[in-house]
C-alpha cells in the first residue's frame, strides 16, 4: 500500500475533515480525496464515512491502526539512522481515571525521564478502553477486557479492590438500628458507564436507586465522599488515611475486585516496549495479584468486565 495514502487516512481521521487534513499535509483537499479513493479502491471497501467529523468504517479502523504502526516504525527507524531532526515518539495510551490517580503514577515518574517520547493519555472507563485500540486511536490500553483486540496482545496486570465508603457524618444520618438505610442514603457515580455502586445496591435488593450525584473525576469523586455528598465505591489505594482517622467509614464488609489487563499492539517498537515495561512494573508493585486468565494471543476463557461482590473474610 502507498504510504502517502495511509498518511492521508490518518490525517483525515485525526483532523476530522478533508480540508483540515489537506492543511496538515500541505496539499489540496482534492488531493486528499484522491488518495483516500485510491486506498479504498486498492482494498475494495469504503474506509471513511464522509461526515463531520469523518470516521472510519470497520475496515478503515483496521487500516488506520496499521497506518499508525507504520508511522511509529518509520519515526523510530529515522531516529536510529540519524535522518533529520530528532523527533519525540508519540505514545497514545488509554487509562481509566482510578488507575491514573493511583497505581499508574509511577509510570508518569518514569516517563518524565524519557527525553525522546511524549505520553498522550486518553481517560476512558476500563470496560470501554479496548475500543480505542480497536479503532486505532491508542497503541496500548489498561482494560478489564481479557480478550485481545485483533492485532494486539494482552497480559493480566492485577486487580483493583473497591470498597463501599461514606463520611462518618453521612453514615450516622442514615444508620438505623446499627444498619445502613441503603435505599435512602445518597450515592455517587462517576459517569453513565459506572455501575459499581448500582451493582452493590442490586446485590442488597435495592431496585429503586437512591438520590444519585455524578462526579466525573477520580479525585473529585473521593473528595465528594469525604464531604458527605454521598457514598461510593473507592479504590483501596486511595484509602490511605480516611478510615484510620475516622473521617471515613467502611459501610460493610462487601468489596469488589476489578481485574485489569494491559493490551497493546503486537509491534516491536522501542517506545511501546518501554511503556509496557513501565506499566507492568507499576502494576506489580501496587495492584493485588489477579485471578483472571493470563492472556497471550487468545485467552482460554473470557469473563465479565467486573467481578461480582465478595465479602471480606
Amino acid at each position: 500500500m502507498n504510504l502517502e495514502h495511509l498518511k492521508a487516512l490518518t490525517a483525515v481521521i485525526d483532523e476530522g475533515t478533508f480540508e483540515a487534513a489537506a492543511d496538515l499535509l500541505r496539499i489540496t483537499p482534492s488531493a486528499v480525496s484522491q488518495r483516500i479513493k485510491a486506498l479504498e479502491g486498492a482494498v475494495g471497501q469504503v474506509l471513511v464515512r464522509r461526515r463531520l467529523p469523518c470516521t472510519t468504517t470497520d475496515a478503515g479502523a483496521l487500516l488506520l491502526r496499521m497506518a499508525r504502526q507504520v508511522q511509529v516504525l518509520e519515526a523510530e527507524t529515522s531516529a536510529a539512522l540519524g535522518a533529520g531532526p530528532p523527533a519525540r515518539a508519540h505514545l497514545p495510551v488509554a487509562i481509566n481515571a482510578d488507575s491514573l490517580a493511583t497505581w499508574f503514577v509511577p509510570v508518569l515518574h518514569r516517563a518524565a525521564g524519557w527525553e525522546d517520547a511524549v505520553l498522550d493519555l486518553r481517560v476512558e472507563d476500563q470496560g470501554y478502553s479496548s475500543q480505542l485500540l480497536r479503532e486505532g486511536d491508542v497503541m496500548g490500553a489498561v482494560t478489564s477486557d481479557p480478550v485481545p483486540v485483533s492485532g494486539c496482545r494482552a497480559e493480566m496486570l492485577g486487580s483493583m479492590r473497591y470498597i463501599p465508603v461514606a463520611s462518618a457524618g453521612l453514615q450516622r444520618r442514615f444508620a438505623a438500628s446499627g444498619s445502613v438505610d441503603w435505599a435512602a442514603m445518597p450515592v455517587l457515580k462517576f459517569n453513565a458507564k459506572d455501575n459499581l455502586q448500582q451493582q452493590l445496591l442490586a446485590a442488597k435488593g435495592i431496585g429503586q436507586p437512591p438520590p444519585t450525584h455524578t462526579v466525573p473525576s477520580s479525585e473529585g469523586f473521593f473528595a465528594a465522599v469525604k464531604a458527605g455528598l454521598g457514598w461510593g465505591m473507592i479504590p483501596e489505594l486511595q484509602l490511605t488515611d480516611g478510615l484510620s482517622d475516622g473521617t471515613l467509614v467502611r459501610l460493610d464488609d462487601d468489596y469488589q475486585d476489578v481485574a485489569l489487563y494491559w493490551q497493546a499492539w503486537t509491534l516491536d517498537s522501542d517506545g511501546l516496549n518501554r511503556i509496557t515495561r513501565a506499566v507492568r512494573t507499576a502494576a506489580k508493585d501496587r495492584l493485588r495479584p489477579g485471578s483472571g486468565p493470563e492472556v497471550s494471543g487468545r485467552p482460554a476463557v473470557s469473563g465479565p468486565s467486573r467481578a461480582g461482590y465478595k465479602r471480606q473474610k
